[in-house]
């Protein structure tokens, strides 16, 4: 089924931020991060569905831990794709329970360089210190990409992958019921689509 007429390179496949916009504000965020040199490492599409190895199971997992770590942040539809990801992050005003921890901070390990340069380092990153509820979209997607990539990285004993994720993420800012879903259709619709998506490097055509 073909229904989304959501257009990725119109809407995300952007690496600027908005100049000037609060990405700490309440609203929803279509955010898409993709693998360092766009390599297939979480399975393959057979027969327009996603098969997950036990990389893309630990991409999941730390997904689904976003809402645990950060207590205002929900989250909406989510695809995990061979070689990116696409999900949909609701930054709210609702809290419920405080989980952060200093140790969770890409910062306490050196050997970690997935750090985001578009991302607010101020979170346990240095500099000046937001309340705890104001995560931005940058430190949620970072902390993500920290603790997804050290977790892979755990059972790849012997070429052992530094880098996972691409240094920069891309983001559409949701703007109203309509365009959430159109964004989500475009999700959900997102493997039977893989043939022309633009990061599969043997796409037909």
């Amino acid at each position: 089924m073909h229904r989304s007429k959501f257009d990725p390179q119109k809407h995300h496949r952007r690496s600027i931020r908005v100049k000037g916009f609060d990405y700490s504000s309440e609203g929803a965020y279509f955010v898409t991060i993709v693998t360092q040199g766009r390599v297939c490492l979480f399975g393959e599409i057979i027969g327009g569905e996603m098969h997950l190895n036990n990389y893309s199971q630990i991409v999941q997992k730390w997904w689904i831990e976003i809402p645990n770590h950060f207590p205002n942040v929900d989250l909406g539809a989510f695809v995990i794709m061979p070689n990116h990801i696409h999900g949909i992050i609701f930054i709210t005003t609702e809290r419920r329970g405080e989980v952060i921890s200093p140790r969770d901070s890409p910062r306490d390990d050196p050997n970690s360089n997935n750090l985001d340069p578009h991302i607010d380092t101020s979170m346990n990153l240095g500099g000046e210190t937001p309340p705890p509820h104001k995560p931005t979209l940058g430190q949620i997607v970072a902390y993500f990409k920290y603790q997804s990539t050290k977790e892979m990285n755990r059972i790849e004993t012997k070429n052992a992958i530094t880098q996972f994720w691409q240094r920069n993420y891309y983001e559409h800012i949701i703007r109203n019921e309509r365009d959430l879903q159109r964004v989500t259709d475009y999700i959900h619709a997102n493997p039977l689509r893989w043939d022309e998506d633009d990061e599969n490097l043997v796409r037909a055509g």
